[in-house]
């Protein structure tokens, strides 16, 4: 569907993420640089989200070749923001996770993506941004929240669901973008490659 006139370089190793590049038709690689994401004190989620984008983007660029220096690298990280404000990231283990769908059952919550688009060659941020979303939970029956812990699905995702899997069941509403929820902002994302990474529709004849 699409085609870019730069290297697309995604610096994250989210199967979801890549599963997005890849239905759209994006030619890109892969590149992880481990960045460990670290909240600084008195940091509003919206400022930690970007920078964890931003770093990775930036660290990644580090390990790029010399074709890859050619083309852009994509950042991203997605947080749960607590009806108290909180940040949840992924559970550290079941019990987390059992007291993250918890503190969300029956409530409002946000969930914040972050996004950067740097040039591999010169580490320079060419683009970054916060995408929010709303997501409404139902109430959750406690049976149901140790049912989905059990299988695992939660622990690898931040506040400790997956919109796109077995906890679709538990959301009431979603305001925004869906794919935001999942762990990429598509059409800001695509917005902002077309701008810095020469991305072009194409058809298939």
């Amino acid at each position: 569907m699409f085609a870019a006139e730069k290297k697309v370089i995604l610096a994250s190793a989210s199967p979801r993420r890549r599963q997005f590049f890849t239905d759209l038709g994006i030619s890109f690689s892969i590149l992880v640089s481990g960045f460990e994401e670290k909240h600084i004190p008195g940091e509003r989620p919206e400022e930690y989200v970007e920078r964890n984008a931003r770093q990775k983007a930036v660290s990644a660029c580090q390990l790029c070749s010399s074709v890859e220096r050619e083309g852009v690298v994509v950042g991203a990280d997605t947080i749960v923001v607590s009806p108290e404000g909180h940040i949840l990231e992924k559970p550290r283990d079941v019990e987390d996770a059992y007291r993250m769908l918890r503190l969300l059952s029956g409530r409002k919550h946000r969930v914040l993506s972050g996004f950067a688009i740097i040039d591999a060659s010169s580490t320079r941020v060419l683009h970054s941004a916060v995408v929010q979303t709303a997501v409404s939970f139902r109430r959750i029956e406690e049976a149901e929240i140790r049912a989905y812990v059990a299988t695992g699905e939660p622990l690898d995702k931040a506040g400790g669901y997956g919109i796109q899997g077995r906890a679709a069941v538990f959301v009431d509403t979603v305001e925004g973008s869906y794919t935001n929820v999942v762990g990429l902002p598509l059409c800001e994302i695509v917005d902002a490659l077309k701008v810095h990474a020469g991305l072009r529709l194409f058809s298939h004849r």
